[in-house]
């Protein structure tokens, strides 16, 4: 009774509550890093002057899909999360939110999304945004259960972001879109995988296989990761070869693709959590450099 008595003495305080759930429930913080991928992606391919509420309504869709996307996941791993440390306190896996009003905040979030994508940009923008939110939620997501490449299903929906952004304001996809698409593609290899050696404990009181070869924590899992940053060299490459992108800004991408090659040597040599951490921070601050050298590669 007393704490009926509060919800209703104090309503501001619950309406707090529920949208710092909802806030939970799509992953702020990710899903605003999303949207600025697709807003890179939009800058890569402008060549007329840029029209900013198209921009606009770019990111509002990417948004509403991620956020989606992110919900959607919740949903279907609220039984695993509460045996994870890390989710365990998620909103829909803790019962604070139902699953039936989960489903249609993601429901209408992603609806809304795929269709600004297709009535303000066009209709290949579209179906990729729905394309990365099915592959996400509905290939990705399960697959994490059962074996390692659930790591490469997911990266297909995590390079999309620029790829929409581009195709929205181009129209197709060509040797600049590539360039875009291949370095989020394989940056999210040692990016993940450095994640999943700090979180393995965690991860594997849900069952989830996340790290390569079997998920051990070794010199061969950490070879793998030092192949996945290495294959970032040549795609620093590509883009000034086939004269996409200035000399200058190709020889920072490369610059930078070097030390985060030495970061993932450096988990190779140690294979301890202190050099997975130090590579995980190292792709949080190599993606975003990146891009922008890409978009002032082209001015």
């Amino acid at each position: 009774m007393s704490i009926a008595k509060t919800h209703v003495s104090n309503p501001t305080s619950a309406s707090t509550f529920r949208i710092k759930d909802l806030v939970q429930l799509i992953k702020l913080r990710l899903t605003l890093l999303v949207v600025f991928s697709a807003g890179i992606g939009y800058l890569f391919g402008a060549i007329e002057p840029i029209v900013w509420s198209h921009l606009a309504m770019l990111l509002l869709s990417g948004f509403l899909i991620t956020g989606s996307a992110n919900g959607i996941n919740q949903i279907l791993e609220k039984d695993l999360d509460k045996l994870m440390s890390r989710t365990a306190d998620r909103p829909v896996a803790t019962g604070r939110m139902q699953v039936r009003d989960a489903t249609v905040v993601t429901a209408t979030m992603g609806i809304a999304g795929v269709a600004i994508l297709s009535l303000f940009m066009n209709n290949i923008a579209a179906l990729l945004g729905l394309f990365s939110l099915l592959s996400y939620a509905f290939v990705y997501t399960p697959m994490k259960r059962t074996t390692a490449f659930a790591v490469l299903a997911g990266a297909f929906p995590g390079a999309m972001p620029t790829v929409i952004g581009y195709v929205a304001i181009t129209g197709n996809i060509d040797l600049a879109c590539i360039a875009l698409f291949m370095i989020q593609f394989v940056w999210q290899f040692p990016h993940f995988w450095s994640i999943a050696w700090i979180l393995d404990e965690d991860y594997k009181k849900a069952g989830f296989q996340l790290l390569p070869l079997a998920g051990l924590k070794d010199k061969r899992s950490g070879f793998v990761v030092f192949l996945s940053a290495l294959l970032l060299i040549p795609l620093s490459i590509f883009p000034i070869g086939f004269d996409i992108i200035s000399m200058w800004s190709g020889l920072m991408i490369l610059v930078c693709s070097l030390a985060f090659l030495y970061a993932a040597y450096k988990l190779y040599v140690d294979c301890d959590a202190a050099a997975a951490k130090r590579l995980m921070f190292g792709s949080i601050i190599y993606l975003p450099i990146v891009q922008i050298l890409l978009v002032l590669g082209r001015l």
